[in-house]
């Protein structure tokens, strides 16, 4: 052990005399592995030894680009899983710049939305659906019991004048059957103006008891029955009017509860709230521009023209939607001098599990139906407004598809199980697509559209020792 430790510390005292020998073995070692390396990957260029056509143009894979690495990189099909490759052919399209705009989906004001209020004060005896359950026009939402003085005594006051009625119509009988000779033609006159009289105020109560919410049905009930309304049923109001074009599509109107505000027993008063009906078969978005955008969203407005807009799903996809520009606020605001402009957004109802349930939304489950939009209030949308002339014969490619490394910008072609870096001129880069100038070389090839920054990681790693396909990844 002493012995050991000796030759340790003269080894340390002596390293400026060895370190240099080694460096240079380090450095001699890596150049044969690396020598070697690449003759075993020579015959790439060859296309029998391959097994496939059409890559022996391309440049040798022994020669370093510009951004000091290797220009191929050979992934298994395995290794391209794990990096999430994905590939598409290019092909040329025209592409128009835009102005990103963020936007969220609102209700529709008058139509999204129904509150169901009181007419009167009373007691809550019952409550038919639950919050979220779907509910058709006519349908019962809650019963109460009819507490309000003012409609119960006009309810008494509208029986005492059927009675009062009826004595008058009866006497004016009696004495038209008596005849001229036993009752002067005067008096008859004066019962018949009274039955009149009597009439009129039947029919001005029966308008007043509408007019606090008596339905007319019920009305003619108390009429017919000569007894008090105790219960009313609160029942679904018809659809709105939609009054959009005939030419959008939609799904069909569907009421839905989206908030009960009342429980059995509770006791209201008139003008209260109990139930908010919702209806997202058509919505809005509303997006917020800048006050030089007012010029072509009035156009696009006046013409009926389409936007682009963006919208992120739940599994984190995005999904582009081409939604008309219905109109535009009149008015900016004075401190973030946005100005609010409004799409018409069709909506579809969407097919998702409901709880614990086998049952799907929209289908009946324990005699009750619920269902779930696709687009709600309150979902973040992009709008992108057209700017400028369109770029023709251009090549618009996803944003994972380039990648850029300061002043170098780059694709990966693929060619079998090898994928060469190709260096483009980026014309227009945003969050979601690159636009790269179509010099011809790349139309019809297979590039990767997605894993190509994992890719130029993995060649960065390459050049360190080997392929790592955890390259990027760091716990």
């Amino acid at each position: 052990m002493v012995a050991l430790l000796a030759v340790v510390a003269i080894g340390y005292v002596k390293r400026p005399v060895w370190t240099p020998h080694v460096d240079s073995m380090v450095a001699s070692f890596r150049s044969d592995r690396s020598a070697s390396m690449h003759q075993g990957h020579a015959g790439h260029d060859a296309p029998e030894a391959n097994g496939y056509a059409g890559h022996a143009g391309h440049a040798s894979h022994d020669d370093i680009g510009a951004a000091g690495m290797e220009d191929s990189i050979k992934l298994t099909e395995l290794q391209q899983k794990n990096l999430g490759i994905k590939t598409a052919t290019v092909s040329s399209s025209d592409f128009t710049k835009y102005v990103v705009v963020p936007a969220l989906v609102v209700g529709r004001p008058g139509r999204s939305k129904v509150q169901i209020t009181a007419h009167a004060s009373g007691i809550v005896t019952d409550i038919f659906p639950m919050e979220r359950q779907v509910v058709e026009p006519g349908t019962p939402l809650l019963e109460m019991r009819l507490l309000h003085e003012d409609i119960v005594s006009m309810q008494a006051e509208f029986l005492k004048s059927l009675s009062r009625k009826d004595v008058l119509m009866r006497e004016c009988q009696r004495l038209e059957k008596l005849g001229a000779d036993v009752v002067a033609g005067k008096r008859v006159i004066e019962k018949r103006n009274e039955v009149d009289l009597a009439k009129n105020e039947l029919a001005s109560l029966r308008q007043s008891l509408i007019l606090h919410g008596i339905e007319e049905e019920k009305v003619e009930a108390i009429e017919s029955s000569r007894q008090l309304v105790r219960e009313d049923v609160f029942t679904v109001p018809p659809y709105p009017d939609a009054g959009e074009s005939p030419s959008l599509a939609v799904a069909d109107p569907q009421y839905h509860v989206q908030s009960i505000k009342i429980f059995r027993g509770q006791t209201v008063e008139a003008g209260q709230t109990l139930m908010t009906l919702a209806e997202y078969s058509q919505l809005y978005v509303e997006g917020k521009a800048f006050e030089d955008d007012a010029i072509p969203l009035v156009e696009f407005a006046n013409r009926g023209q389409q936007v682009t807009v963006i919208a992120k799903g739940a599994d984190g996809l995005s999904e582009a939607l081409s939604l008309r520009v219905e109109s535009v606020s009149d008015t900016i605001d004075p401190e973030t001098r946005a100005l609010n402009f409004y799409l018409a957004l069709p909506n579809s109802k969407g097919a998702e599990a409901f709880g614990n349930s086998d049952q799907m939304i929209g289908q009946a489950s324990s005699a009750k139906q619920f269902v779930a939009w696709k687009f709600r209030p309150g979902q973040r949308m992009e709008v992108r407004i057209p700017s400028g002339e369109p770029l023709e014969n251009k090549i618009v490619l996803p944003a994972d598809a380039v990648v850029v490394d300061g002043p170098n910008a780059f694709v990966f072609e693929q060619n079998g199980d090898f994928f060469d870096r190709l260096e483009v001129e980026v014309l227009h880069r945003d969050n979601r697509q690159v636009v790269i100038e179509n010099d011809g070389s790349l139309i019809g090839a297979t590039i990767a559209t997605r894993g190509a920054y994992r890719m130029y990681l993995a060649l960065k790693n390459e050049e360190g020792g080997g392929f790592d396909p955890h390259a990027g990844h760091s716990h």
